[in-house]
């Protein structure tokens, strides 16, 4: 799994980030998150996307955008054309370059505050993703310039749609800037590289620099769960992606995400999804 706080750095010249990514063989479960925005136009696909608690299917031109910090994957599970790529079209954009852009030209007001309602993720309707589909495409190549009046127009488009769904509950909305972000951003980080490993409160305490009360209470405060809940959390996300993407049988997928019993792994998924393992596999494939 790729380090869980993600860098990204625009290219010389320009003041935000994008991605043309393609992949043949599938769009792997990696959980991250960033200080970015992240606007992302997905193509010839379909799967689950996980942001924060939110677990839902995703089809070809889905269109969504998350808030800074937020963490988030996608799973694919299937091509729409078989003879051509997953593609994700990507672009990051850090929400002071929104806000600074707003407060400066009025006419871009309803951007900030579509950045705001992104905080817990927006999945924008079809019809909105429909007409911001092939400006999307057409962005990438462009010239930096260009690919910035593009931006804005796709931008300003999208904040017109009051009807966009939030994705994520408010509890699984990360803190803002202006905390102690790096001591909370390091336990993040050491929580997803090992999670499936074994963790222990005294682990993370050291991580963190805190006494095992202090850090209870920072969690508490800023992510809005305890630590174990969290946890839990990622544990059932990535078990959702293995159930739903592949035939593995249910005892091995608990064990890869590190349950130590089958029982364990039963009780807390349907305490959190509301159906055991194999009701959540079989009510997914109903769908396909």
């Amino acid at each position: 799994m790729k380090p869980f706080l993600e860098r990204l750095r625009p290219e010389p010249g320009t003041s935000w980030a994008m991605l043309n990514r393609r992949l043949d063989d599938g769009i792997p479960f990696q959980w991250h998150h960033h200080p970015e925005l992240e606007l992302t136009l997905t193509c010839n696909s379909r799967g689950q996307r996980f942001i924060g608690d939110h677990i839902g299917s995703y089809d070809d031109g889905d269109l969504v955008l998350i808030g800074p910090n937020l963490p988030h994957t996608w799973h694919s599970t299937e091509k729409i054309e078989d003879s051509a790529p997953h593609v994700a079209l990507v672009m990051w954009f850090l929400p002071s370059w929104a806000n600074t852009l707003s407060a400066t030209l009025v006419e871009f007001s309803a951007i900030a505050s579509m950045v705001e309602r992104a905080a817990n993720g927006l999945r924008f309707r079809q019809s909105y993703a429909d007409r911001a589909r092939p400006l999307i495409e057409d962005l990438f190549s462009r010239s930096p310039d260009e690919r910035l009046l593009s931006l804005l127009r796709v931008l300003n488009m999208l904040a017109q749609d009051a009807g966009a769904e939030p994705l994520a509950s408010a509890r699984s909305v990360p803190v803002r800037a202006g905390v102690d972000r790096s001591r909370l951003d390091r336990v993040l980080d050491h929580i997803h590289l090992n999670y499936a490993s074994g963790l222990s409160l005294g682990e993370l305490a050291e991580v963190a620099a805190l006494s095992p009360s202090g850090l209870h209470r920072l969690f508490r405060r800023h992510a809005h769960v305890s630590i174990s809940d969290y946890i839990m959390r990622l544990k059932v996300g990535e078990a959702c992606a293995m159930l739903s993407g592949t035939e593995r049988p249910v005892a091995h997928i608990a064990d890869a995400v590190g349950y130590e019993t089958l029982a364990n792994f039963n009780r807390q998924f349907k305490a959190l999804k509301g159906l055991t393992p194999r009701e959540y596999r079989n009510s997914f494939q109903d769908t396909r």
